[in-house]
């Protein structure tokens, strides 16, 4: 046997062996990568679950804070008719306590005039009404009684004017009374009717207030809830990451004693994927967003975009980006259907929301080779993939990889 062969034949001996040796460690690793996989599945699960009743309960005070504020405002609408009805009322009885002054003066006034006028009645009709007709006969000529005649005339109607003027003021008075008492009745109750509301108002706030304080209990008990599923789901995450980095380290060392064996038997081999510019778009369209930190558009909070979306149609084929080995094939919590490609060298790529899974864990795939469709499984607002680039356990912006 030649030295050519003889390394040949090592060549294929250490190939064909490595696997072998590897074989158990490697089983066990896939095993712990699924079953972490199936882990930080279900906590997103709980985590999507418990972000909804978040927003449930989000939704609830913000609902019970606006009926508060509503309430509120009435109770401070009601405030201002009582304090105007109040002020009504003062000037009402302020009116109605000087009418009360006029109307005594122009009772006694009457009274006086009654009483004159019964006296004199009285008197005329005992003695005869001899005051005016002594008047008359002391006139000195019959001119001097024409004169006298018209002054005790003048005198009698100018009595009778007082007496009816004196009794249409009384009348006068005692209908502005009338009044004034009716305007004072219908606004006390005007006020007992706002006084009733306000007290119905105001139960009504306190009943809101005491369910404002319940509700905002209850959503900084599920906000913490939430908090802690997500710490939960960081430390899945950072497990996943492990054990997908040792899958690489894996890789690499299969891939390496595979070259090694391959150069010692004289094989020509390619140049290693991986350097900038030598990955191949998944799919073809446009970028929805890019690498780097952004408002998650489901969480609604700023989140590390670890790497680019790309926008497709469902269903559209998915490529893998270079040469390498399925590590992760499945359901990837909010990744939705996800495959990860090792490319050794410390490089791996991610495809997230698929809506098919064409490969299967530990499969060789070669660059362009389709190994999904493209969905939006998980969380996604519309068909894309989620495309990432890892360079030893870390996210990197895909764009200087790509070709």
């Amino acid at each position: 046997m030649t030295l050519r062969g003889a390394a040949l034949f090592l060549a294929f001996i250490i190939m064909a062996l490595a696997p072998g040796f590897a074989n158990a460690k490697t089983s066990a690793l896939d095993a712990k990568i699924q079953a972490q996989q199936a882990k930080l599945h279900n906590v997103h699960l709980q985590l999507n679950a418990k972000r909804g009743v978040l927003g449930e309960a989000a939704a609830k005070v913000g609902t019970i804070a606006e009926q508060l504020a509503i309430a509120n405002r009435n109770i401070a609408s009601v405030q201002g008719q009582i304090a105007f009805l109040n002020s009504k009322m003062r000037s009402t009885e302020a009116n109605l306590s000087w009418t009360k002054v006029q109307l005594d003066a122009a009772q006694k006034t009457l009274a006086r005039h009654n009483d004159a006028l019964r006296r004199r009645l009285i008197q005329a009709y005992e003695y005869g009404d001899l005051g005016y007709l002594a008047v008359l006969l002391q006139a000195h000529s019959f001119g001097d009684f024409l004169e006298r005649w018209n002054d005790v005339t003048y005198v009698v109607k100018a009595n009778e004017a007082t007496i009816r003027e004196r009794r249409a003021d009384a009348q006068h008075v005692e209908a502005i009374e009338t009044g004034l008492v009716a305007d004072e009745n219908t606004l006390l109750s005007a006020r007992a009717a706002d006084d009733q509301q306000q007290l119905a108002l105001s139960a009504l706030a306190t009943q809101r207030s005491n369910l404002l304080a319940v509700a905002q209990s209850e959503k900084a008990d599920v906000a913490v809830e939430v908090g802690e599923l997500e710490d939960t789901s960081a430390a899945a995450e950072a497990a996943l990451e492990a054990l997908v980095r040792e899958k690489q380290q894996e890789e690499d060392a299969r891939r390496a004693a595979a070259r090694r064996a391959a150069q010692l038997a004289g094989v020509s081999l390619p140049p290693e994927p991986g350097a900038p510019g030598q990955l191949l778009w998944p799919v073809s369209g446009p970028i929805t967003s890019p690498f780097g930190m952004r408002m998650h558009p489901v969480y609604g909070r700023p989140i590390l975009h670890a790497g680019i979306d790309i926008a497709a149609a469902t269903g559209t084929t998915i490529a893998a980006a270079a040469d390498g080995r399925v590590i992760v094939a499945g359901t990837q919590g909010d990744c939705g259907k996800m495959v990860a490609i090792d490319h050794h060298g410390g490089l791996s790529t991610i495809y997230c929301h698929m809506s098919q899974i064409f490969v299967g864990v530990g499969q060789d795939v070669q660059r362009g080779q389709a190994i999904g469709a493209v969905g939006m499984t998980g969380d996604a607002t519309g068909p894309h993939v989620h495309f990432q680039v890892m360079q030893d356990g870390h996210p990197v912006d895909p764009m200087s990889f790509l070709r």
